[in-house]
């Protein structure tokens, strides 16, 4: 017998157990990456660990339901081709409940001790162990992986120039009182801050809205339509700046504070997006695999109870688990202020959104902490606390390996116990 054709309530045995361990998995990420949309909030005091939590589930949920779709297909097929498995699909589905099966338990254990690790270094590494001790080298997609791998160079470097420039910008001209272009360059960040939002919005979460309707939307117009709702947000975000600090210095951390909570938002947003496919990409090839042996029909396109499920995982790992690692990338790696921490949230956010754009699962771990680390670089290396950044950095390189041992370990006790 399959082990699709054993049923509980109709439903397929495999498909409870996978879905459950996609959202153990799921639960890991929002443990652990949460702290890439909210550490820098709660490491400069302009938010609470309890209104981090709940702003971060509002917006992860959003992000990992409307626009986490495009990346799970990367995840779900982009690493190893489900059709190579197409006379053992068995063997794909133990081997895809493995990879979230390692990728939960590394992810629980990191949280534990605050270590930011990369779910996306995690679940990839596990899919590669898989398919290399399955099918042989030859089964992995590897300039798929090449791809991934050299994002997860370029995206921290990438990230750090752009917040130590950002941070340059606002340490050197706009608090030191310098320049007659001080409200016009506040309020470009202002515009780039509402651009990222509104981008990954528009590309992202409203794709599926667009597909159901049977429109659509280029690239050229969701730019023009970014740019509109930027400007209306710099506007709105301008009047109620001088509302609020009249009088005051327009320059002040205080409407920086204010601006993070937005940028926060960005962040939580583009994270949900592109994180969620670490959890339920293994998901989603176990459930079109099920229905291949099965003889039913699916949908290519990733199921709606599925994003949910990961989206749900996400939130329940973040309010319960998440200031673990909140406190190392907030705390631990360089004091942050508010004009520190939306530099660093800034430059994550354009960062993640142009990978989002590429359908590229970037670490959103390797992202913010690179920023981070751009940030301190202009303070001076004395500010950056090294220690810190090694610990962070080993936990980097044992990543990958460990996920794929893990899975390999999981593979052979599940195929051992249950003959396919």
């Amino acid at each position: 017998m399959a082990i699709a054709e054993l049923t509980i309530f109709g439903i397929p045995l495999i498909l409870i157990s996978a879905a459950m361990l996609g959202f153990f998995t799921a639960y890991g990420v929002g443990a652990n990456d949460v702290a890439n949309a909210m550490g820098t909030s709660v490491g400069s005091k302009v938010l609470t660990v309890s209104q981090a939590v709940m702003i971060a589930a509002v917006f992860e949920f959003l992000g990992a339901f409307l626009a986490g779709g495009g990346v799970t297909q990367t995840i779900r097929k982009g690493v190893i081709d489900p059709e190579l498995f197409t006379g053992n699909l068995d063997l794909l589905i133990y081997g895809m409940i493995s990879s979230l099966f390692a990728a939960g338990t590394w992810l629980l254990v990191a949280s534990f001790r605050g270590w930011p690790v990369s779910t996306t270094h995690t679940i990839v590494g596990a899919i590669v162990g898989f398919g290399v001790y399955s099918l042989g080298f030859d089964s992995v997609n590897w300039s798929v992986v090449s791809n991934i791998a050299l994002s997860w160079i370029t995206s921290p470097l990438s990230s750090a120039i752009v917040a130590a420039f950002f941070y340059y910008v606002c340490k050197e001209i706009l608090m030191k009182n310098e320049s007659k272009y001080e409200i016009l360059i506040i309020n470009f960040f202002i515009f780039l801050a509402g651009f990222a939002i509104c981008l990954i919005t528009v590309t992202k979460g409203l794709k599926n809205l667009f597909k159901q309707q049977d429109l659509s939307l280029t690239f050229n117009d969701s730019i023009l339509y970014s740019a509109i709702g930027a400007t209306i947000f710099t506007i709105i975000f301008y009047f109620f700046s001088r509302s609020r600090f009249k009088g005051g210095d327009v320059n002040s951390e205080s409407q920086f504070a204010y601006l993070m909570i937005f940028t926060s938002c960005a962040v939580a947003f583009a994270h949900g997006s592109n994180d969620v496919a670490n959890a339920i990409g293994p998901l989603a090839a176990i459930y079109q695999a099920t229905n291949q042996l099965l003889n039913q029909p699916y949908d290519l396109e990733t199921p709606i109870w599925i994003l949910v499920l990961g989206a749900l995982g996400i939130v329940l790992g973040l309010a319960t688990l998440g200031y673990r690692v909140m406190k190392t990338i907030g705390e631990k790696i360089v004091k942050l202020t508010p004009t520190k921490g939306f530099s660093a949230q800034l430059a994550a956010a354009l960062t993640v959104v142009a990978a989002s754009q590429l359908d590229m699962p970037v670490s959103t771990t390797h992202t913010l902490v690179g920023a981070v680390i751009g940030i301190g670089l202009v303070e001076g290396i004395q500010s950056v606390n090294l220690r810190s950044v090694g610990t962070i950095i080993t936990s980097w390189l044992i990543t990958l390996p460990i996920g794929a041992l893990l899975s390999i370990l999981f593979l052979e006790i599940f195929v051992n116990t249950f003959s396919y």
